[in-house]
């Protein structure tokens, strides 16, 4: 499997630490290059080195929805690596907990304009770039909130239900060269949802079949299987990967 991703290159956004970090970890093991975006350079930077430094990953600090950083990184990409074959849109928010009648409106458009909106600009902009001549592959990380009502982060999971829409809306579109796809995961530990498990980890793990929460790479390997030559006959799918919960009624 190490030359699984041989002569690719990808961008991974919200890939300084966590479930993002881990995608371009799997991907640079298989061989790819790869480019990162987060917030912090500092952090970006931290990244790059433990990916290998230069000449496996180079790091662009910015806002996901930010249409002057995308174009920024797809363009650095390209310059760098000379190509654009993969892309994941990993960035997500949620900075609000309660019911929808309650929402701050404000908080609302946000977490639509990097949820929603900024994931299908990365498309665009890739799409342009490269993509649109040559091919790829597209991973969208939506959740398993955005398929059934989830109380307390109920737009979150609204967002998330619209990404999987564009997903599959993506995929009708840009087939046959471009395959796009989703992951849905449900708890993973990881300081974004931390909220969801600290000091009560074994009573929200005892609602999964298989007993415990999600790690990091429990998703990272079902993102690098959509984007492998393994998945070249899926497109359009949003692949749950929830250690179970959805079977017993959980989010």
């Amino acid at each position: 499997m190490s030359d699984r991703f041989s002569g690719k290159v990808a961008v991974v956004t919200g890939a300084s630490r966590g479930i993002g970090f881990d995608i371009a970890e799997r991907l640079v093991a298989g061989g790819a290059k790869v480019a990162i975006t987060a917030r912090k350079q500092d952090a970006l930077d931290a990244a790059v080195t433990a990916l290998g430094g230069p000449d496996h990953a180079i790091a662009v600090a910015g806002k996901s929805d930010d249409l002057e950083h995308q174009a920024d990184t797809v363009k650095r990409t390209i310059e760098r690596f000379g190509r654009l074959d993969l892309l994941v849109n990993n960035t997500g928010i949620n900075p609000v907990y309660g019911p929808l009648v309650e929402h701050d409106l404000d908080a609302a458009r946000k977490i639509f304009e990097v949820n929603c909106l900024a994931a299908l600009s990365w498309v665009q902009q890739a799409h342009r770039a490269w993509m649109g001549e040559h091919g790829g592959a597209i991973v969208n990380v939506s959740s398993v909130a955005g398929l059934k009502p989830a109380p307390g982060i109920g737009f979150y999971g609204a967002s998330k239900a619209m990404l999987s829409h564009i997903t599959t809306e993506l995929a009708v579109e840009l087939g046959p060269s471009i395959r796009v796809n989703a992951v849905a995961p449900a708890v993973v530990k990881t300081k974004f949802a931390s909220a969801l498990y600290e000091g009560r980890e074994d009573e929200v793990a005892a609602a999964y079949p298989l007993k415990r929460l999600g790690v990091p790479r429990d998703v990272s390997s079902a993102v690098a299987f959509l984007l492998s030559e393994d998945a070249a006959w899926i497109t359009g799918q949003v692949l749950v990967v929830d250690g179970g919960v959805t079977l017993t009624g959980g989010v």
